[in-house]
């Protein structure tokens, strides 16, 4: 590791240079997202020295590692090469290749997930039949391999169509509703999942390490965009009687227990009317339903990410104060590069933590950032979101056409 004395003193104050270099420890992170930049700013509170491959070097996270690849997080080579001379390596999504990963455990990498489990959760196929072999709760469905054999499935209408492979933030998701919807569907593996009534869509925070200890996140709980069929906002703690909370966090235990990997793991978890609690979908990383635990929990999930990969104790997941996570997205209408109208005037809201994720261009619907707000008052947290979606808007300097 090339490092100067000096440079450790800088780093560490009064800690031990020595000391320093040997805790140093090299982790890799596949994805240079959103979700890598805030894994990145808590890496700076441990000793780690840290790498991240992406094929754009103006993504998020680029200019906060201390070294950064180019390179595409789906080919073998890339990876491989990447992450042979880390310590560790983890994820910021699930499309990634695994075969690199597996020969790299092989030769005594450490990955979080294992990538046994990245198989299961980055096949939407797989991942419903890892929940009915466990028997976790989740909804009636059925495996298609193709358009016509969705014909062949009418009476589970109306359903979700769900891509096997490669879906992500509502992409490969499509609703059938009756058989004249059926064209929508996907002319490849896919899930149909029947509808159910949704009360509530509520997202628990498991976090796993090494030594198999567990801890639990407070249920959130999730309102989605219709439209963009993305996460608008989220409310934590969840509102949930005594009874479907406890069954919730029995239904998220089950759930990570069984993928015998440490990491952090968010379960996506539908609850009905009658009080029935149904898994919905699992993604074995940092989760955008975690991303008020920055201000709103003792430790974030990105702080906890770092213990569990440091082999640190886990972080106290205990709340601070209620609070609200509104994405921040970009404008219909808009694509170019990003202005942000009304930025300044919202930031003088008190409670209010805006997370920029410093992405050039906007789009309608990118994530382009997100606040947290906290307050003891549910009616305060939604009054100062609702102000906050009708005042800032995400643009481009010159409206596309």
């Amino acid at each position: 590791m090339k490092i100067s004395i000096t440079k450790c003193y800088k780093l560490k104050g009064a800690y031990d240079t020595l000391t320093y270099l040997c805790d140093m420890r090299k982790i890799g992170i596949l994805g240079g997202g959103q979700l890598g930049r805030m894994l990145l700013q808590a890496a700076a509170n441990y000793p780690v020295e840290t790498y991240v491959l992406e094929n754009d070097a103006e993504c998020p996270a680029a200019h906060l590692c201390h070294h950064f690849t180019k390179g595409d997080i789906t080919r073998y080579d890339d990876v491989y090469n990447f992450g042979k001379n880390l310590d560790a390596l983890t994820i910021e999504i699930e499309n990634v290749n695994i075969d690199a990963l597996e020969q790299l455990e092989k030769e005594g990498k450490r990955i979080f997930p294992k990538p046994q489990v990245l198989r299961i959760i980055c096949n939407k196929v797989r991942q419903k039949q890892y929940y009915a072999d466990y028997n976790i709760p989740t909804s009636e469905f059925v495996v298609t391999q193709n358009l016509e054999e969705l014909r062949q499935h009418v009476h589970l209408l109306p359903a979700v169509h769900k891509l096997g492979q490669g879906g992500y933030d509502g992409r490969g998701v499509q609703i059938i509703e009756n058989e004249s919807d059926i064209e929508k569907g996907f002319d490849a593996e896919s899930v149909l999942e029947k509808k159910v009534a949704i009360e509530k869509e509520i997202a628990l925070m498991v976090a796993v390490a090494n030594d198999g200890k567990i801890t639990m996140y407070p249920p959130v709980e999730m309102v989605f965009d219709d439209v963009l069929n993305l996460l608008s906002y989220q409310l934590c703690p969840a509102e949930l009687s005594q009874e479907v909370y406890f069954k919730a966090e029995a239904i998220a235990l089950t759930t990570v227990k069984n993928f015998q990997s440490a990491g952090l793991f968010a379960v996506e978890m539908f609850v009905t009317p009658s009080g029935d609690v149904l898994v919905n979908e699992t993604a074995p990383r940092v989760h955008n339903s975690g991303h008020h635990t920055i201000e709103a929990h003792y430790s974030s999930q990105f702080d906890m990410l770092w213990r569990i990969m440091l082999d640190y104790p886990l972080g106290c997941t205990d709340a601070i104060m209620p609070s609200l996570m509104q994405n921040i997205l970009g404008a219909e209408g808009h694509s170019g590069e990003a202005h942000y109208e009304g930025l300044e005037e919202m930031l003088k809201l008190e409670n209010a933590f805006f997370h920029i994720y410093g992405k050039k261009n906007t789009k309608p619907g990118r994530k382009m950032g997100h606040v947290t707000i906290i307050s003891k008052e549910k009616a305060d947290l939604l009054h100062k979101a609702n102000k906050i979606k009708h005042n800032l808007s995400v643009v481009a300097k010159t409206p596309h056409e």
